[in-house]
């Protein structure tokens, strides 16, 4: 018997349960940072709110008692949990969990506005291990769920450890590929968030489908020069967490950073369009550390400095295309 144990019961982590649970020599389960919420998932076995229509089979156990996490002694611990609530998720039950180690496989995309951390140095620190594993790539909850098919990337330095993860997660219409850069994977996941912002507020403007392509293979390149920056390996960007995941989250009617864009190339306010949502949308928070980071690296990023500009600075989204447009003309590789 092999365990897991999923922290966060958004979609995402539902996602993984159900795809986890089809196995019988799986135990699943997948814990509630909440307790109210955890009584819904317990009384509806669905995850109303955030994987609508989508049954929890009854192999999924169900709790919100960290307790019962670290008594089944789980083999890996994965965790689903928003960048911006992942440190006081976690530190709440840092003890608990650090009782009883086992690997961490981080399914979070994002970075931590204050320290810009990525999920995985936040899991390390706070856990004391260097036991860590990310999963990234164009994967929508959604349709993991329903089981359409997927094709992702582990990420560990560990190369056993993505090996493993690989093969407890392998499925005929879920395929994990392994890498040894997860520096590069968990930067190209928080920075294809910025970029589906951009890509909503190019379609939500009627810009076309050449504007569109022009943007993503910009973006692209925007996202792989921080990326090496930061001790990322280039390739990583034309890889599924790169290039695939940015496809998916640029033209999907899943995507929330695109929609987020798409709202606000309609004039919404940002304020509005957050109330609005019942899911986090990364990239409102990523866009303003890479701004940050970027401007004291010397770093040119200017699509993600317009969508800086548009979300904190109120500029509108017709003139952030237009500024872009009038750039000084560089050579494709600049």
């Amino acid at each position: 018997m092999t365990t897991f144990a999923i922290l966060g019961d958004g979609g995402w982590g539902t996602a993984i349960a159900r795809l986890l649970a089809d196995r019988p020599e799986n135990a699943v389960w997948l814990w509630s940072a909440r307790e109210d919420y955890g009584r819904v998932l317990q009384e509806r076995r669905e995850n109303v709110q955030y994987l609508p229509g989508v049954p929890i089979p009854a192999q999924v156990r169900l709790t919100w008692r960290i307790d019962e996490i670290t008594a089944a002694r789980p083999d890996l611990y994965v965790v689903a949990i928003p960048t911006i609530y992942l440190r006081p998720t976690i530190a709440a039950v840092a003890d608990d969990l650090a009782r009883v180690p086992a690997p961490l496989l981080s399914l979070t995309k994002g970075l931590e506005r204050e320290t810009f951390l990525r999920p995985t140095q936040i899991l390390g620190d706070l856990l004391g291990t260097d036991r860590l594993a990310v999963l990234s790539g164009p994967s929508h909850a959604e349709e993991v769920a329903r089981g359409l098919l997927t094709s992702v990337v582990v990420a560990s330095r560990d190369l056993d450890l993505a090996r493993w993860v690989q093969r407890h997660f392998a499925r005929d219409h879920f395929r994990p590929y392994t890498g040894l850069d997860p520096v590069g994977v968990e930067l190209a996941g928080a920075l294809k968030n910025v970029l589906g912002i951009a890509a909503g507020v190019c379609v939500g403007l009627g810009l076309g489908d050449n504007a569109l392509s022009a943007l993503l293979t910009r973006g692209l390149v925007e996202m792989a020069r921080f990326g090496v920056a930061l001790g990322a390996e280039p390739e990583t960007f034309h890889g599924l967490a790169g290039l695939g995941d940015v496809i998916t989250t640029c033209i999907s009617k899943h995507g929330r950073n695109r929609e987020v864009g798409l709202r606000l190339a309609r004039g919404e306010s940002l304020g509005r369009i957050q109330a609005e949502m019942t899911q986090v949308a990364e990239g409102i928070y990523t866009a303003h550390s890479v701004h940050e980071r970027a401007g004291r690296m010397g770093i040119a990023m200017p699509i993600a400095d317009e969508v800086y500009r548009i979300l904190y600075e109120g500029k509108d989204a017709r003139a952030a295309v237009g500024d872009l447009m009038v750039r000084e003309p560089k050579e494709e590789r600049a």
